[in-house]
């Protein structure tokens, strides 16, 4: 039985009963019918409203499975490289771009030098680029110690060993 016939039962129930709508329990029975009825209105509305929704929801997902389907299809046997492919989002049959065998990163830029570090507090190594070193400190992602890098300390030797590969790389560039 749907909520519109329910309402019409008890309303014709109701109607049997003749109340007296002259006493304070009568006024208040004939309110709270009008009132389950306006609801019964109101929630009709909200359900039919509901389904319509739930409805277009179904069209739109299979619309979009099919856009889906059309701008990937390409791309079901490609290795990342062509142009419908991010390769940040592609992953070969699901794996990340981190082997948890070794725990080393695949870096896409191997140009970039990287820095080991040991936090003193927590024994946790830490890999550092240029870019990290340069601000100064960082926390420790395993234990959160603030970790600060000073310049001070390199020695003259550091700065001589510097200066011999960009007198290299100088002198590379001006042969070519």
């Amino acid at each position: 039985m749907k909520l519109t016939e329910k309402m019409s039962y008890l309303q014709g129930l109701l109607d049997g009963l003749e109340i007296d709508n002259s006493t304070k329990e009568g006024k208040a029975l004939l309110q709270m019918s009008e009132v389950m009825s306006e609801l019964v209105v109101y929630v009709e509305d909200l359900q039919s409203q509901v389904d319509e929704l739930t409805e277009l929801c179904d069209i739109l997902d299979e619309d979009l499975g099919q856009v889906e389907d059309d701008l990937y299809e390409d791309c079901e046997n490609c290795d990342g490289d062509c142009e419908n492919c991010d390769e940040e989002d592609w992953r070969d049959d699901g794996e990340d771009d981190i082997d948890d065998d070794d725990d080393e990163f695949d870096f896409d830029d191997d140009d970039d030098e990287l820095y080991e570090i040991t936090c003193p507090t927590c024994g946790d190594t830490i890999l550092l680029d240029d870019g990290m070193i340069e601000e100064g400190s960082i926390n420790c992602p395993n234990c959160n110690e603030l970790l600060e890098f000073d310049y001070d300390d390199l020695t003259i030797e550091d700065f001589e060993s510097e200066d011999e590969e960009s007198d290299k790389e100088e002198a590379k560039s001006e042969d070519k």
